[in-house]
């Protein structure tokens, strides 16, 4: 872990897990779909590749949507 952009992406794919997690064990009919968390995990790796490349611009961009993404569709911060 040497850049800024490991950091990141690290600490938003652990919360990502924390919120899946914490949504699997709900009841059945608030759970999310797998497939809902694979666009901000992809994401992530998108843009830690991004920025390890010098690409810094992109890689800001590709994170704004998946921080979009993941606060339109999965909504983590809602209260059930």
């Amino acid at each position: 872990m040497q850049t800024i952009y490991d950091w990141i992406t690290v600490a938003f794919f652990a919360g990502l897990v924390v919120l899946l997690l914490q949504r699997s064990v709900g009841p059945e009919e608030k759970q999310d779909s797998m497939l809902h968390y694979i666009v901000p995990a992809g994401g992530c790796a998108v843009t830690n590749y991004l920025g390890n490349e010098g690409y810094h611009a992109f890689a800001i961009l590709v994170f704004v949507g998946i921080l979009a993404y993941t606060w339109y569709f999965l909504k983590p911060f809602a209260r059930t």
